[in-house]
Formats: C-alpha cells, structure tokens, sequence
C-alpha cells in the first residue's frame, strides 16, 4: 500500500464520475456484481487463465486452492464467496500494472463504505444484547443503508476498472497495448515499478541529452580546433633550449681545475 502511494498516474475516472461516463454498465455491476466481478477479472488477466492466482496472489490462500487445475471454478468461486476480494484483487492488478494511485476523494469515498459497515454491525451486536424493539429497528435500518453503500461503491468500481481497461485495449480511441509478461502483473516486490504505455506524469524534470552528432559547445576562450595553446611568454621558439647560464664554458671546453690542483 505504501508502494501504491508514489504512483503518479490517475484513473481514467474517478468514482464520482463512473455514473455518467457508463451508466448502463455501472447499473449491470450494481445487479450483478459477481458476474462483472468474473468477467474483469478475466479481461484484467488478458483472457489468458493459465495467469489466474486466486485473489490475485494478495492473500495467504494465493496459490494453494489448485488454480492452476481449474482457474475458471476457482475464480468463480472466489467472485461468489469472497466478492469484496474480488473486487479489491482486480484494482490492486490494475494498480501495479499501469502505477494508478487513488485519489484523495476516492479513499474517503472507500473508507466510508467501510466505516458505515463496521457501525451498523457494531449496533446489530448492541440491539441483541440489550433486546430492544427500538434500537433492534434502528440497526436494521443502519445496516439496509450499508448494504446499499456497499453496492453501489462497488458498482463504481467495477465500473472504473472496466473503462480503465477500455482504455488500456483501446476502446476509448487510443492505440491498444502489448501484453505484459506475466511477473509484471504483480509488481508489489520491486521497489519501483516501471511504466506500462501510460506516459510519465508531468512536473517532473527530464535530463538532457545532446543530439546524436552534436556534443556539448566549447567553454567561452577555448581554443578552436587545430590549435593549441600559445607558448608561455619568454619560451624559446621550437628547435631553440634554454640559453647558457652566465659563465658557463662554452661547448668542447670542461671545467676549470680546481685551484692549487696539479695538472698532469
């Protein structure tokens, strides 16, 4: 989860938005739930089966229920008795496939289909404990609410999962995308996961390259090319030394005898 925060791309619409942008399929999603939960499922994996791991290889059960002998049993046994799994296995895989993070309004959104979930059976457990006809009638009301936010915030997920993978194959208008091999489908284990066709979010500074053929130009006075550096000032010209220090011997001659030194 903390991976999933530094992801910079968005969903293609946000929950608010899913209602507008495809009613007739949000409306399928919030009759039928298990089934769409089926079919995305299978749509997110490429329709190839031999990549299915039950919820998505999220959970302790992943992999141990013998998938690989049955994927299509397995899957729907899993989108029937574990649906909020099914949901949340298939968003988290279209998370780490294409680094979508979810957005500020979409997590209050999930969090409080969650907490009106955890209230309404906190007062179920209070109206059987104290036996009262009033508070029993009020956690049932409480508790049809939260079935009815629970729906209908799952139907919008669905629903943004289902126009995210129209984008990704295409449908929207843009160029459909490759198959990822299958480790790029759960990437919860690389420290930074790499982009699959979205483009890089903007704001963020790209490094420069020069252009093939061209290098980076010359520093201001550098001398331009064949030429060297000029000689140092009072350096002899080429194919002269260093003139004689005063009183040297010139050239044949040696040293003088040492004084009071017999010569032979």
């Amino acid at each position: 989860m903390q991976l999933r925060q530094s992801y910079r791309n968005v969903w293609q619409s946000d929950l608010m938005s899913t209602v507008t942008a495809d009613t007739p399929y949000c409306c399928f999603s919030c009759l039928c739930g298990p089934c769409v939960s089926y079919l995305l499922r299978k749509r997110a994996l490429y329709n190839d089966m031999s990549r299915y791991t039950c919820c998505g290889g999220y959970m302790p059960c992943s992999g141990r229920c013998g998938e690989s002998k049955c994927p299509q049993f397995c899957l729907a046994t899993e989108v029937f008795l574990c649906f909020g799994n099914s949901v949340a296995s298939t968003r988290f895989m279209l998370q780490d496939e294409f680094n979508i993070h979810t957005t500020q309004c979409d997590n209050c959104i999930i969090g409080f289909m969650f907490c009106l979930n955890q209230i309404a059976c906190i007062f179920s457990l209070v109206a059987c404990i104290v036996g009262s006809d009033e508070l029993s009638e009020a956690s049932q009301l409480l508790s049809c609410l939260a079935d009815m936010v629970y729906c209908t915030v799952c139907a919008c997920m669905q629903t943004q999962h289902k126009i995210e993978m129209d984008k990704r194959d295409g449908v929207l208008g843009s160029q459909p995308m490759s198959v990822p091999p299958a480790q790029q489908m759960s990437r919860v284990d690389q420290p930074t996961p790499p982009y699959a066709g979205y483009p890089p979010a903007t704001g963020y500074p790209q490094p420069y390259y020069p252009q093939p053929g061209h290098g980076y130009p010359p520093a201001p006075g550098y001398p331009p090319p064949g030429h060297g550096y000029p000689p140092a000032p009072g350096y002899p010209p080429p194919g002269h030394g260093y003139p004689p220090a005063p009183g040297y011997p010139p050239p044949g001659h040696g040293y003088p005898p040492a004084p009071d030194y017999p010569s032979k």
